[in-house]
């Protein structure tokens, strides 16, 4: 059995249209070929893991013996978007889909956050984050009012300047829209704070100030199962947020990527029993939604120089698995998400006969697998892997 888990999610990096695809308008999407394909970059430590034995993917081979168990994992919630995929990952069904804007808000929303803040509103539209601040950000300056726009996922975003809006009135904002919005007339999975500084729409870019305020978790997830069993649960990254702290026993906020390892290999030098658990969120929200291929693998190549610095960090009762909770094909019509297998690869400190995994028929085994490993009684409709790979 593991004393630690170290658990990477790889935000949208999926390896091939799931079966049931076509339902989410998704038929042929396959995040990791096709951006391997428009902008090949060398992964030889993913590769080394069996990353290629997944899948066939452009430029990443599979070794003879692969240095980590690998397989591919299926989402059976009904749902393509962040919190589904790790609340999924975490134990949970999500058997009705979160309710998605693509014509905006209704007005009696917009009504309200209008009475709650006294600002008025532009945008109520789906948008690239980057492109609508282009948009209106130079008369949100002007007018103090508040961007709001959605995307094809079931998030409410709400954009200010910092020196118009100040951040603390901003998360209250949020905060209050968030108390709006779970109303299942309004109901969305997440309201997302979205600061930018700036002079003009040349000049504008985003702060790393987001903030996420997510709805609870609707189930107990595994995290919630270590937590009562006295185990660690240290969330790096957004993780706290796509939880909203549920089974959380330390938060550990990153900038980006880069910041996200750094936290990391700092999360394995301390002394703790549990779980870590990371988003690396980067490949989704700057390269997946924009639709830039280029920039997509260039995320992946400098995840993959990382990952030695990660293996030297791995105690031998450590475990470490590298996942991800969708997927988002940059080179795909539209800036939505796309409804993909995940890879599963999974690493343990010491020597093992790596190798071919089953295929998992939910995310979930992920859960399973955790509380086997801390034999902590928890019911989710996966099923352990420990068996697979002890």
């Amino acid at each position: 059995m593991f004393k630690r888990i170290h658990l990477i999610v790889l935000d949208s990096v999926g390896i091939g249209a799931q079966r049931d695809a076509a339902d989410f308008g998704d038929t042929g999407a396959h995040t990791l070929k096709h951006t391997l394909e428009h902008h090949p970059v060398a992964l030889p430590n993913l590769e080394r893991f069996g990353l290629g034995c997944i899948d066939k993917l452009p430029g990443v081979g599979c070794p003879d013996q692969p240095e980590a168990f690998y397989s591919k994992m299926s989402e059976i919630s009904q749902g393509k978007d962040t919190m589904t995929g790790h609340w999924e990952i975490a134990g949970l069904n999500i058997k009705k889909p979160f309710k998605v804007y693509p014509d905006g808000f209704p007005e009696a929303l917009l009504d309200r956050i209008r009475e709650a803040t006294g600002r008025n509103i532009v945008g109520n539209k789906p948008a690239s984050g980057t492109e609508i601040i282009k948009e209106y950000g130079e008369h949100q300056m002007k007018t103090g009012d508040l961007i709001v726009y959605t995307s094809n996922d079931p998030v409410l975003q709400i954009a200010a300047h910092e020196d118009i809006i100040p951040l603390d009135e901003l998360y209250t904002i949020c905060e209050k829209v968030r108390a709006m919005t779970t109303d299942p007339d309004f109901l969305v999975g997440r309201v997302i704070a979205r600061p930018y500084v700036g002079e003009s729409k040349e000049t504008f870019e985003r702060t790393e100030n987001r903030h996420d305020y997510a709805l609870e978790p609707f189930g107990t997830t595994v995290l919630n199962a270590l937590q009562d069993n006295g185990n660690d649960v240290i969330a790096i990254g957004k993780i706290d947020d796509i939880f909203t702290g549920s089974g959380v026993t330390d938060a550990v906020r990153t900038k980006n990527n880069s910041d996200g390892v750094d936290k990391l290999l700092q999360v394995m030098d301390r002394e703790f029993t549990g779980l870590s658990f990371l988003n690396l969120v980067d490949f989704d929200a700057l390269y997946g939604h924009r639709r830039n291929p280029e920039g997509y693998s260039d995320a992946l190549k400098a995840f993959d120089d990382r990952l030695p610095e990660i293996e030297s960090k791995l105690a031998e009762d450590d475990l470490l698995i590298i996942t991800a909770d969708h997927g988002n094909d940059p080179t795909f019509e539209g800036t939505d998400h796309t409804r993909e297998f995940v890879p599963l690869l999974i690493r343990s400190g010491g020597s093992s006969n790596y190798g071919p995994l089953r295929d998992s028929d939910t995310f979930s085994d992920i859960a399973a697998t955790i509380a086997d490993n801390f034999k902590i009684e928890y019911d989710t409709h996966g099923e352990s892997l420990l068996r697979d790979i002890t």
